[in-house]
């Protein structure tokens, strides 16, 4: 799964909770919003001035908090943890690294309680 492909996907299913993701599809939808908010933030400095309060940033981090949220959590599911995992992240330094690593572990090969692996990454059939 290429970079596009991974950023339309996450937008397509934007409100999605169930079923699985793969690490390319996260890593790569983290990635665009990285370079997102680096991109609204000067955008915000050159048309407000550098004291603004980011309103441009700020609109785009809600435009993409429903997305964020699904990808996580049906990244946590490829893994076989509940979304409600992503809570964890609350907990400063320790929740943070707890989802760091579990978002960059590979998802289980075959089917788990959340469902089959992302169709791109299935095993074929024997």
């Amino acid at each position: 799964m290429g970079f596009q492909e991974a950023v339309a996907t996450c937008f397509r299913r934007y409100a999605q909770f169930d079923g699985r993701s793969a690490r390319p599809e996260y890593w790569w939808f983290f990635l665009f919003n990285l370079l997102m908010q680096g991109a609204t933030s000067l955008i915000d400095a050159a048309l407000f001035g550098r004291d603004s309060l980011g309103l441009i940033n700020g609109l785009y981090s809600l435009a993409v908090l429903l997305p964020g949220i699904a990808v996580g959590v049906r990244r946590l599911h490829d893994t076989d943890r509940s979304g409600w995992w992503l809570l964890i992240s609350f907990i400063p330094v320790i929740g943070i690294i707890m989802l760091i690593i579990w978002f960059c572990r590979p998802g289980d090969a075959g089917a788990n309680r959340f469902g089959a692996p992302p169709a791109r990454l299935a095993p074929a059939p024997s």
